[in-house]
């Protein structure tokens, strides 16, 4: 079915410019049930920690990735929304950290949260988290890192020794708080930010003209937009001067024109605070995970 939703929240999101910062919430957290727990054995940022809902049969699971301009942040502290969803019991979660950019340029971002999901997958009856529901969601850095795995093709290797590497990495759902998602845009619009460039192993201040365009183009999730893709939401701010609104405007267009069921959530006035995931955009956000994995 194709669902097509164009929202605009009046909200109280905080206007305080956040650069490409992970989401954060200045509320209670809730410990993990497991914490570091390695999914790959090539660096030792390759961890995550599980949040396992209490309940007698098996639940969906978010895979939540930080923010941080790929260069920094931390896996240590959830979004409110998901924190609640683990306290209802409704929902497992699970907080990926991966390699920044001062270690490997992309794609080992990229690489390490399929990885991640796959390794997720391979733990699902363990951690009583149902394999078929198991969505993706992030903001900033992490919201195009959710975007980005979600709509790329599934990397699972059957032929391959290492069990990991046999598990899919496709997800039922992503959430994307104003995270990046088509680097051609550097050319039409100026990002003074030094991240987008860093990413791909570039200095800061590097002329677009001078960027490898098939890099510029394997890291936009727009890219991998196709029909088979799973449901999508992103919430963005339309005054946000440092993932300017068109990222999300033009990747909306593209998951319509596919037939993708799409929602974009607009946040009238709010710049890049939106990647906070707080206030009613965490909370539609919940409802969006509820509608889609949230029942079997």
């Amino acid at each position: 079915m194709r669902r097509f939703q164009r929202l605009s929240l009046s909200i109280g999101l905080p206007l305080l410019l956040l650069v490409l910062v992970p989401m954060t919430a200045s509320c209670q957290q809730i410990p993990p049930t497991h914490r570091d727990l390695a999914y790959d054995d090539q660096h030792a940022s390759q961890r995550l920690d599980v949040y396992l809902a209490k309940s007698e049969t098996p639940v969906p699971a978010m895979v939540y990735i930080h923010g941080g301009g790929w260069r920094g942040g931390s896996k240590n502290r959830l979004p409110q929304w998901l924190s609640n969803a683990v306290a209802q019991g409704w929902l497992s979660v699970v907080s990926v950290e991966y390699r920044f950019t001062d270690v490997a340029p992309h794609p080992a971002q990229t690489d390490d949260c399929l990885r991640a999901i796959q390794f997720v997958r391979s733990n699902a009856a363990a951690w009583n988290i149902d394999p078929d529901r198991i969505g993706v969601t992030g903001g900033s850095a992490g919201g195009h890192l959710s975007l980005w795995v979600a709509l790329h093709d599934d990397v699972a290797d059957a032929q391959a020794t290492d069990p990991i590497k046999k598990q899919s990495s496709r997800v039922a759902c992503a959430v994307s708080f104003a995270g990046p998602t088509d680097w051609s845009l550097l050319s039409d619009i100026e990002h003074k930010h030094p991240a987008y460039r860093q990413l791909l192993g570039y200095q800061p201040g590097t002329a677009v003209a001078e960027m490898d365009a098939d890099k510029m183009k394997d890291v936009s999730p727009i890219s991998f937009v196709s029909s088979d893709d799973p449901p999508i939401m992103q919430v963005h701010g339309d005054a946000d001067d440092i993932v300017p609104i068109k990222h999300a405007r033009r990747m909306d267009k593209q998951l319509q024109e596919a037939g993708v069921t799409a929602e974009l959530v607009v946040v009238p006035g709010a710049n890049h605070g939106v990647a906070g995931a707080g206030g009613d955009a965490g909370k539609r956000a919940s409802e969006f995970v509820r509608e889609t994995i949230g029942k079997k």
